[in-house]
């Protein structure tokens, strides 16, 4: 006859109590509305006044539409103009975007491992940062014609800069007594880069691409705006004349909503490429 007394389950074996079950199911809640619910109940205040503001000095619809009016425009126009005007701007600015990533970090690698080619591009990468995009934009559309590729080399553009440079200052701010390390351990350049400076950098590379992706709709646009024949920006050009203004801002409303989400993915992927990198609660 078995008289061995049964085993009492282990804490890891024994079930989460309800009241701690239920804390860890609105952790991710509790975790948002920490970080953005004062942005959210003061966005909510902002377009409550709004509203009242145009409602009560009767504001005409052309002239400054309010929030309500511009959520109208936003159901009766999606079908017929936003929707297929979204994808193609969004595919302007996701496609962009990864050419300046790609361009961004393997200039910024190469100014960082060769220093006379690094004093010779870098003023001239400075340098071209003067010239305005809305001159650009009319040229290369002149010069590659109507389609994708002008508006991809105008996002390209725009996201370029900030990518390289906090690439560069990445590669160059690792600590010195890092690399003397990999040094006596008789690291040569390829490991010193390899383990070091690269990992070490990535946090500012992946600001540049915050930075940047915050950027891309706004080269979307305008490359729209210097010639295309659909996108976001071509239903601006085409409502401002009729003064379709409601239309005008439910398309501003889907330029931001874009930016907010590439700026939402960078920032997931560097949670999960980078999570040594320090991160405050600034929100």
């Amino acid at each position: 006859m078995n008289t061995k007394a049964p085993v009492e389950p282990t804490e890891r074996e024994a079930p989460l109590p309800a009241t701690r079950e239920a804390d860890w199911r609105r952790a991710p809640i509790a975790r948002f509305w920490r970080h953005y619910g004062l942005a959210a109940l003061f966005t909510l205040a902002l377009l409550v006044l709004w509203e009242v503001i145009i409602r009560g000095f009767d504001v005409p619809k052309y002239l400054l539409p309010a929030p309500s009016q511009v959520a109208v425009a936003l159901k009766q126009d999606w079908t017929a103009y936003l929707e297929p005007a979204m994808w193609i701007t969004l595919r302007e600015v996701i496609f962009g975007f990864l050419i300046a990533a790609l361009a961004g970090i393997g200039l910024a690698i190469l100014l960082h491992l060769f220093g006379p080619l690094r004093r010779t591009v870098y003023p001239l990468l400075i340098g071209s940062q003067t010239i305005p995009i809305v001159v650009l934009a009319p040229i290369l559309t002149i010069i590659l014609g109507y389609g994708i590729f002008p508006k991809l080399v105008i996002v390209a553009l725009i996201c370029f800069f900030p990518i390289v440079v906090n690439g560069i200052d990445g590669l160059r701010s690792v600590d010195d007594d890092f690399i003397h390390m990999m040094k006596t351990l008789d690291g040569n350049r390829w490991a010193i880069f390899k383990r070091i400076e690269f990992p070490g950098a990535l946090p500012s590379i992946f600001s540049g691409l915050r930075i940047a992706a915050t950027f891309a709709s706004i080269g979307a646009v305008f490359g729209e705006y210097a010639g295309s024949e659909g996108g976001l920006g071509y239903v601006i050009i085409q409502a401002t004349p009729n003064l379709q203004t409601a239309r005008i801002f439910a398309d501003i409303f889907i330029l931001v909503l874009i930016s907010f989400a590439l700026f939402a993915l960078v920032s997931l992927l560097e949670r999960i490429l980078v999570p040594w990198a320090p991160r405050g609660n600034a929100m």
